[in-house]
């Protein structure tokens, strides 16, 4: 079974507590997400492989730590996704970008494909799949699947607010798919909502609401 890692440092809760009040603003909301994305995105590289690496520094030679020829992904699920994205490069800058293009239809909440651009290599890259809000769980396993259709076998899942419901069915769909959460609330609604969550993250990233 995967690993879940929910997020207990005190910066990221402090910044999930701001984003979840209704008056936060987009401004202040859209970089919040942003820095709560590259704190989750620390944690989920932490495995990462170092390889010794002798260097010159302005005193002498020694030797050094870098990262042991890794490449790798970060694929944002539109549009909400978008946001976390700049706060994950801060972390992994030579990383290449994907999107995968998902909706949740209002009615059966299913969701529904619209766009599908990777990079050309990558079934060959680490892919860290960004999205907010992990709710029913149906369009992190619907992207998922689409990156596993393109040969992709080594994925991790970012989120910042993540119902049980949608853990669930991410670990009974894809076990080998280690998910990182920001914070784990208490259940969905009858409108497939996180509660408390912190409304539409796309909308209040975006101001389109």
């Amino acid at each position: 079974m995967s690993k879940v890692m929910v997020m207990d440092h005190p910066l990221i809760q402090h910044k999930i507590g701001l984003i979840r009040k209704k008056e936060t603003g987009t401004k202040d909301f859209r970089e919040t997400i942003s820095e709560i994305a590259m704190m989750i995105c620390y944690e989920a590289t932490r495995h990462l492989e170092l390889a010794d690496v002798q260097i010159e520094t302005p005193i002498c030679s020694t030797t050094v730590k870098e990262i042991k020829g890794r490449k790798m992904a970060i694929v944002p699920i539109l549009r909400a996704g978008l946001g976390m994205v700049d706060g994950a490069l801060k972390m992994i800058p030579a990383a290449k970008i994907g999107h995968i293009g998902l909706y949740r239809d209002p009615e059966t909440l299913k969701p529904v494909e619209y766009y599908c651009k990777l990079p050309a290599d990558c079934a060959e890259r680490e892919v860290f799949v960004v999205d907010p809000m992990l709710a029913t769980g149906g369009s992190s396993v619907a992207a998922i699947r689409m990156l596993k259709e393109k040969g992709c076998k080594k994925i991790h899942f970012l989120c910042i607010i993540a119902a049980p419901e949608g853990v669930k069915a991410m670990q009974e769909a894809h076990p080998d798919v280690d998910v990182y959460i920001g914070a784990l609330d208490e259940h969905l609604n009858e409108h497939g909502y996180i509660v408390p969550g912190l409304g539409d993250a796309g909308d209040r990233i975006f101001g389109t609401k």
